[in-house]
């Protein structure tokens, strides 16, 4: 099997940076709950891994409902898919149950998570298993603006 490129320090303590700046983004954005967020990537020698993080989110404060590997093992596949050397196609899932459960995602692209098309997160949220009789509601995820823009370039 080949062996995977090994990015360097600076591109990881980057991408590491972007993956901390793409949460305290996220967690805002989806808003009072909990959720279910899953993340898949495929490895560029094509294996595929994933990672599910569970958070509840009240006015003030943000819970994490996993163990701190579970968490560190969430937050390297989202470092590497930002990084983008060792994965070459990652999404983010977030799904909320209120009285119905919807569905929103984002694929990592050019180092940051940006909205799925809703066709294709149609089509991806249609592959994956459920445990729920009713379908997921299928939402246009929330812009998630990386902290060096300007207000020019987000327009």
């Amino acid at each position: 099997m080949p062996e995977l490129p090994r990015p360097d320090n600076a591109a990881t303590a980057s991408a590491m940076g972007r993956a901390l700046h793409a949460l305290t983004a996220l967690f805002p954005a989806l808003g009072e709950g909990s959720h279910e967020l899953h993340i898949n990537a495929e490895r560029t020698d094509g294996t595929e891994v994933s990672a599910d993080l569970y958070v509840s989110i009240e006015p003030g404060t943000c819970h994490v409902e996993h163990s701190a590997e579970e968490y560190v093992q969430f937050f390297v596949l989202l470092t590497f898919a930002l990084e983008n050397s060792t994965i070459h196609d990652a999404f983010l899932l977030a799904t909320t149950a209120n009285a119905d459960i919807r569905v929103c995602g984002w694929e990592a692209r050019d180092g940051w998570l940006h909205p799925m098309d809703t066709a294709e997160l149609q089509e991806t949220v249609t592959s994956l298993p459920h445990d729920d009789a009713a379908p997921p509601v299928v939402c246009h995820a929330p812009v998630l603006h990386r902290p060096q823009e300007t207000a020019k370039e987000r327009s």
